[in-house]
């Protein structure tokens, strides 16, 4: 059950001594007074907001959750008078340590996420700096519009971080950066006055308007001035390449029309934290299509880049062949790369995916073929993707490189330091070749990925810095590297900022008097130095050993575990795969994550958890951080989806720690009569089946379902699952069509067996027409059990008890060669996941090798050859797939089975999970937020649903959440393939 924390002062785990504490619980208590937004001062949301994507680790003060301007300007206002720094953060996917700091951290993403006004006629849409781009775009699309810096990151980075670094993405060869499509800026400068910069504005504007000259004792001026004296010297130090964010754009001041909304954008908070961004946006190109060219190495792949760009593509991507094998053990990558041609059977090839795009489609087609008769005798050969999937798939896996090519599990992890420079694209040869050798030089190696179009490559050397030799190999790498860029007229800051990784050499880039210059810029905006200290402007050294999250070893809270880490190198490596980069903080539909998507908390999320177990692993919890209650209430919702193990770039687990975390917090605290209750239902069900009657009374009587809710903490309004008076055994004599028949293994899971007895005589019936012998998988005593219940509840030995009977009788038909299926895919996908896991043995290797859901043995076995189906009285079926399915890419099968039963049109539910989760929903700490995730996506398509079409769900789970919240029947697929054999 779940135990509510106080995020003030008392609830920390990790109070802040020292002298200051007095004036800090002061400024925390005028923030919670003087603000709309929460205020969390406490240690553990200031261990959540420790880190970013970066390799830095540093503890706010606090975090703020503004909930308007007036809320951004008073917190800046009271941190002035307390003489506290100030830190805006978006979604904390920051490569340079940007969105971190000592001060306070004012989270715009939760309640600065609007848009306040949209012209598509004028083409412009004014929007709160924490508005996520996926979602922006999403509201431009119906009006035919997009805003088109489309980063990596787009379904969590939002608008304000990408001005504030100035994000370019992989279409800038045609859009340029984020700076080009900023219009104007409302901000709150340093000491609290709220001001608006815009482009199109004339010097000496009222004030408010253009660029501020009426502001401040003049800004404008002020700026102007600077950029006449600097403009030799501008001209001689800038780099002239498409990609440049080093330092401010004071550059920028001497182009026409330019205003402080230039010099502004990627500015990395440090002169003026946005408020309302006025932005240009773009229409969408009626056409797109993708050439996959192949290489076979990377200096080719480089070489032909000036001859591609000249053809005028609005992107060209690489991948190296490390990324790709990388990509290649992933499962939700697998079937894009066998379209590439990338099947595993040879070594991975180097590829530039190349993007035309417009609104005349054999235009577009022309430029494919053009592509491929530039490249002949070039590439390897050239794969066109013109259907919009194929390129979708595509995309996303290029927009997961950064996650893939942290994926492996090793000590060293590919760093993100000398990720961001951009070379002429005529030297991008020699750039690798001598980049290389000096990688070489260091004992590291590196992956390559990312803009060639612009040159702008994500170099990222593997290093240790839990190893001190590495930390100097960092350093020694990056002087280099940067020395190296400079040499062939690059930047060393294409995208991703300064932060704290590039800004100290700025000076060796640009020259002592720029960077004097920048000194002046921000003393005129800052002169307190409130905002965002130590970036661009008096950096530490980038391997600042007080900076680097490497400082807090997690070895040295290594733990034994009941569950087998080795495949990470252990527990704590696991954890560590999660690399902040946030590809969990999604919005759009999907499986990952429910619980942020319905909370919008990174407490929340799959990375606010890792971050949760990095702390606790790493002793920043206190001496007992299993039994803190900030740990427990991060790990509480989470659903056990298992959508992480799929879409997560690096694998994260989320689901089996929580297992884990759960097993460790049983030790000190026993479960709850309601919790122990839930975990031995498989042992109790043969005795409760015999009185199901009795015991569905609950359902009917309101005064019985109160009392279970104050008494057991299961939600009064929610109807338990009613237990069947007659539960599922094989008939004695199951039909089949002839003797001789082959044999088919059931496993009768306990739900089925105890709640929806009928799916399993489906089964039967199905099996039996298709001329199959249906054999039971029983044992003497009580029917078997996958532990999953036990599971759930961190009682990871009694799981191995069930599992060990489970696996013992399984094996007797592995053994013969008899496929083992199931229905229900919580289930027997434990057989697949958690089975290794518990018993590393051949016996449990063989079932979890040969467990296979009926929807994919059929597929695969060509059983559905075997059935005569008829039309079905319906014209159309919708399927939710159960997130287990999803997360073992299980859920197709059950699409391809349904398609082959004449003129029924099958459609999937594009929905994540369904919120119930086992007993989640049932609990009543749990229903509401249970209620939210259902009503995200899956409900609103429910109730939509028209007469003559059917649901398909095959999770239990599932069911009774659309029957309990829509009063509308979900059916396994199992009786719908009844149904449509039904003689």
């Amino acid at each position: 059950m779940t135990r509510p924390i106080s995020h003030d002062r008392a609830g920390s785990q990790r109070p802040r001594p020292g002298p200051d504490a007095r004036r800090e619980a002061r400024l925390e208590a005028r923030l919670r007074a003087g603000l709309r937004g929460e205020v969390r001062f406490d240690g553990f949301t200031r261990g959540l907001y420790s880190t970013d994507a970066s390799i830095y680790q540093v503890e706010p003060l606090g975090v703020v959750f503004p909930e308007s301007a007036a809320d951004v300007r008073r917190a800046v206002e009271l941190a002035g008078e307390h003489g506290t720094s100030v830190v805006v953060r978006g979604a904390g996917t920051s490569q340079s340590g940007q969105s971190i700091g000592r001060g306070v951290i004012l989270d715009t993403s939760r309640g600065l996420d609007g848009v306040l006004d949209f012209d598509p006629a004028a083409r412009r849409v004014v929007v709160e700096p924490g508005i996520v781009l996926d979602r922006l775009n999403a509201f431009l699309r119906p009006h035919g519009l997009f805003f088109p810096i489309d980063v990596a990151t787009a379904s969590r980075a939002t608008l304000g971080g990408m001005a504030g670094n100035n994000s370019a993405g992989s279409r800038s060869v045609r859009y340029g950066h984020m700076v080009e499509h900023v219009r104007g800026i409302e901000a709150v400068l340093a000491d609290g006055r709220r001001v608006e910069f815009r482009r199109d504005a004339t010097p000496g504007a009222a004030p408010g308007g253009g660029l501020g000259a009426d502001l401040g004792g003049g800004l404008g001026a002020d700026m102007r001035a600077l950029y006449r004296r600097e403009a030799d010297e501008l001209a001689r130090r800038v780099p002239d390449v498409p990609r440049h964010v080093a330092g401010y754009a004071l550059h920028r001041l001497g182009r026409e029309g330019a205003g402080l909304s230039d010099l502004l954008v990627g500015s990395e908070g440090t002169l003026a934290l946005f408020t309302a961004l006025e932005l240009d946006l773009q229409p969408i190109p009626a056409v797109r299509a993708l050439g996959v060219c192949r290489f076979d190495g990377t200096g080719e792949a480089l070489a032909a880049v000036p001859e591609i760009v000249a053809l005028e593509p609005t992107a060209v991507e690489l991948f190296d062949a490390t990324v790709l094998g990388l990509a290649a053990q992933m499962p939700s990558f697998e079937r894009v790369l066998r379209q590439l041609g990338e099947d595993g059977s040879g070594p991975p090839r180097d590829i530039l995916v190349v993007e035309f795009a417009g609104d005349d489609p054999e235009r577009v087609s022309t430029s494919l073929s053009r592509l491929e008769s530039a490249l002949g005798g070039i590439a390897v050969g050239v794969t066109r993707a013109e259907s919009p999937a194929f390129q979708a798939r595509i995309w996303a896996m290029r927009k997961a490189g950064l996650s893939i090519s942290m994926s492996r599990p090793a000590a060293r992890k590919p760093l993100a330091f000398i990720e961001d420079c951009a070379i002429p694209l005529e030297r991008l040869p020699e750039w690798y070749r001598r980049l290389t050798e000096v990688i070489d030089r260091h004992a590291t190696h590196a992956v390559w990925y990312a803009h060639a179009s612009v040159g702008c490559l994500h170099v990222r050397p593997a290093l240790d810095l839990r190893d001190g030799n590495d930390v100097e190999r960092l350093r020694a790498i990056a002087v280099d590297a940067f020395a190296l860029a400079g040499e062939l007229g690059g930047s060393h800051s294409g995208e991703h900022g300064d932060g704290w990784i590039r800004s100290e050499f700025l000076e060796p880039m640009l020259g002592a008097r720029l960077v004097s210059a920048f000194g002046e810029i921000k003393r005129r905006f800052d002169p307190e130095d409130v905002l965002n200290p130590g970036k661009i402007v008096d950096p530490p050294r980038m391997n600042e050993p007080s900076l680097l999250r490497a400082r807090y070893g997690l070895e040295t809270r290594k733990l034994p575990t009941a569950l087998d880490w080795e495949a990470w190198g252990g527990f704590s490596p696991a954890v560590d795969m999660c690399n902040n980069n946030g590809t969990c903080l999604k919005r759009s539909p999907g499986v990952m994550c429910p619980s942020f998507r319905a909370t919008s908390d990174e407490r929340h999320s799959t990375r606010g958890r890792a971050n949760a177990l990095r702390l606790a692993l790493s002793g920043q919890l206190g001496e007992d951080p299993w039994t803190s209650p900030e740990l427990y209430e991060a790990m509480d919702l989470c659903l056990g989806c298992k959508g992480c193990r799929r879409e997560c770039p690096t694998g994260v687990d989320m689901a089996r720690m929580k297992v884990e975390f759960l097993h460790r917090l049983r030790a000190e605290q026993p479960l709850s009569p309601r919790d122990r209750a839930l975990a031995y239902l498989p042992r109790y069900a043969p005795l409760v089946s015999r009185v199901a009657p009795l015991v569905n009374l609950r359902n009917r009587i309101p005064a019985l379902a109160r009392l279970g809710e104050r008494m057991a903490g299961l939600a009064a309004d929610r109807p338990l699952p009613r237990w069947s008076s007659q539960p599922f055994s094989l008939p004695s004599r199951p039909p089949a069509r002839e003797n001789g028949a082959p044999s088919v293994a059931l496993f009768v899971d306990t739900f089925t067996r105890y709640f929806e007895p009928e799916n399993a005589h489906a089964a039967v019936r199905v099996l039996s027409r298709a001329g199959y012998r249906v054999e039971e998988a029983v044992t003497a005593g009580r029917p078997l059990c996958c532990g999953r219940t036990f599971l759930n509840a961190g009682l990871v030995e009694e799981a191995r008890t069930e599992l060990d009977r489970t696996v013992r009788t399984l094996n007797r038909f592995v053994a013969r060669g008899i496929p083992v299926v199931g229905l229900e895919p919580s289930c027997l996908l434990t057989l697949r996941d958690e089975l290794p896991a518990l018993d590393p043995g051949p016996e449990a290797a063989a079932v979890a090798g040969r467990a296979r859901l009926l929807t994919e043995w059929l597929v695969e076995a060509a059983a559905l050859d075997r059935l005569d189906l008829a039309p079905l009285p319906v014209r159309r079926v919708r399927v939710h797939g159960h997130c287990h399915e999803k997360a073992f890419g299980a859920d197709g099968p059950t699409l391809e089975v349904l398609r082959a039963i004449p003129d029924l049109e099958v459609e999937a539910i594009p929905a994540g999970c369904c919120g119930m989760a086992g007993s989640f929903g049932y609990e009543a700490e749990h229903a509401e937020v249970s209620r939210q995730v259902a009503e995200l996506e899956l409900l609103p398509t429910v109730r939509a649903l028209a007469d003559d079409e059917w649901l398909v769900a095959n999770g239990t789970s599932c069911r009774h959440q659309i029957a309990d919240l829509a009063d509308a029947t979900g059916r396994h697929v199992i009786t719908v393939l009844d149904a449509a054999t039904e003689v």
